[in-house]
């Protein structure tokens, strides 16, 4: 069966290109030849050849191999990834391993031996396309560098004393290479904190790359993280570079990983010791460099119990632990935080300068800010649509002066055991029928309801709601919630 390779022969001896083509078509897909060297610019600039055999001499009684020089210089001029090997005489060796030195991957002697043709050009084919692959990676890294780099543009912002001691650790833990372990709920800006770690850090002009391990299937963590081979399972048409490996060198953040279930658990572990990863269908590990960054908006109580996170594990990720407060135990904060989204949201929407009344002001302080940013940001993005003047109004924020009382809501609770994880979910059925029978009110309502009961977090929310927590985000999204 011919191997997929294409190569191309430069010599002036006739015999030598018809016994090379007849040998090597036997074995590989496409061979051609080349009695010129003038030609191969032509040659190299309309296709592509995974090796190129390269005579040493050309024309009658020229043994120096300058012209094997001159058209290797030439070659790799036009193609700095070329894979050149070197035809010489026996006598010529010298000459072919100073080649080498100049940029030539290996050389044949002749008269060659069949065997020994096959077996160097197989394993050049095989060195080209390791290259190729590595150019690959290289150039998607550095996109996915850029895409980072543009997507985490935001800076932390607060100076209130917990926000300054926070900034206190990030700055001491930022230029090592230590792991750490992000807490707080759910809209703290823990994803915020991390990408600020790694722009402290060392690896800084290498790639941040994002992961929500709360969004992966089960089914699909190895074949994200891992990478997998082609024809490795039923759909991979190709192969797939996992996420360790994509972020080689740079910083892998890992949200949501209190969600991950225990025997993945201990697979994410054995591949952080051994510092290695076999894709999936692959039989060599492959070694990669990343300082792992992760968060989690469990409580440390969970966290240190064994039958929900192996502590191995944690021990691994939380050599730096930082806690992110809530924004109501930063109220200090809130007022900067809202005119850096009014501005933002200003310049989307095409508002005029806009800034908080007095009034609105004392109400978003006042408020308890269960969804913490993430719902500040959505109110603020709210008030500045529905706004009509140069002043916010407490109007604009349409901020509930209490939550629902629970007495309003009829439960019905049961257990439910998914990974030794044992998590309450609920049911919710008015006594008598609202005045409002739109579907669509009632959706709203009852999803708003869901967020406040579980303090915006949206594992346990879509849990409870019986939904995905993508189904869950399209549905906060319709509804501006």
């Amino acid at each position: 069966m011919k191997k997929e390779g294409r190569i191309l022969i430069v010599d002036d001896d006739e015999d030598i290109l018809i016994a090379g083509k007849l040998l090597l078509k036997r074995h590989f897909t496409h061979v051609s030849t080349c009695n010129l060297p003038e030609h191969i610019p032509a040659f190299i600039k309309d296709q592509h050849f995974d090796v190129i055999l390269l005579d040493m001499n050309f024309g009658p009684g020229e043994s120096s191999g300058a012209q094997g020089f001159y058209w290797l210089k030439k070659i790799l001029s036009i193609n700095p990834q070329s894979i050149i090997i070197m035809i010489t005489a026996h006598g010529g060796v010298d000459v072919a391993v100073e080649a080498m030195k100049l940029g030539a991957t290996d050389f044949i002697a002749k008269p060659w031996q069949n065997e020994k043709v096959i077996a160097t050009v197989s394993t050049s084919v095989l060195l080209g396309r390791t290259r190729s692959e590595a150019q690959e990676l290289r150039e998607a890294n550095q996109a996915l560098v850029q895409a980072s780099n543009q997507a985490g543009g935001q800076n932390i912002i607060g100076q209130s004393g917990v926000m300054q001691q926070v900034d206190t650790l990030i700055d001491r833990c930022a230029p090592t290479d230590a792991n750490v372990l992000i807490l707080g709920e759910n809209g703290t800006g823990k994803e915020l904190a991390a990408r600020e770690i790694h722009n402290r850090s060392l690896r800084s002009n290498r790639i941040f790359m994002s992961v929500d391990l709360g969004a992966i299937s089960e089914t699909l963590f190895e074949s994200e993280l891992f990478g997998h081979r082609k024809g490795a399972f039923t759909g991979a048409g190709h192969d797939r570079v996992g996420r360790l490996k994509a972020a080689d060198g740079g910083t892998l953040f890992l949200d949501e990983i209190g969600n991950l279930p225990l025997h993945l658990q201990a697979k994410l572990l054995t591949v952080l010791e051994q510092r290695q990863v076999t894709p999936i269908g692959a039989n060599e590990a492959v070694a990669f460099d990343v300082r792992v960054v992760s968060a989690t908006n469990l409580d440390k109580a969970i966290l240190k119990s064994p039958e929900q996170f192996r502590q191995d594990l944690l021990f691994r990720l939380n050599t730096v632990e930082i806690n992110l407060p809530p924004l109501r135990a930063r109220p200090d904060d809130i007022e900067t935080i809202a005119q850096y989204y009014i501005d933002t949201y200003g310049k989307k929407y095409h508002k005029a300068k806009q800034k908080l009344s007095p009034a609105a002001l004392q109400a978003i302080k006042a408020y308890a800010w269960p969804g913490n940013i993430r719902e500040l940001r959505h109110a603020i993005e709210r008030a500045v649509i529905l706004s009509q003047g140069e002043q916010l109004l407490p109007s604009d924020f349409q901020l509930e002066a209490a939550p629902v009382p629970v007495e309003k809501v009829q439960k019905s609770e049961k257990l439910v055991i998914r990974d030794n994880a044992v998590t309450e979910s609920f049911s919710s059925a008015p006594q008598d029928l609202p005045e409002e029978l739109n579907l669509e009110v009632i959706e709203k309502q009852t999803i708003s309801q869901a967020l406040k009961k579980y303090r915006y977090n949206i594992s346990h929310t879509a849990k409870a709601l019986g939904l995905t927590r993508a189904a869950l985000y399209r549905r906060m999204e319709k509804h501006d919630l």
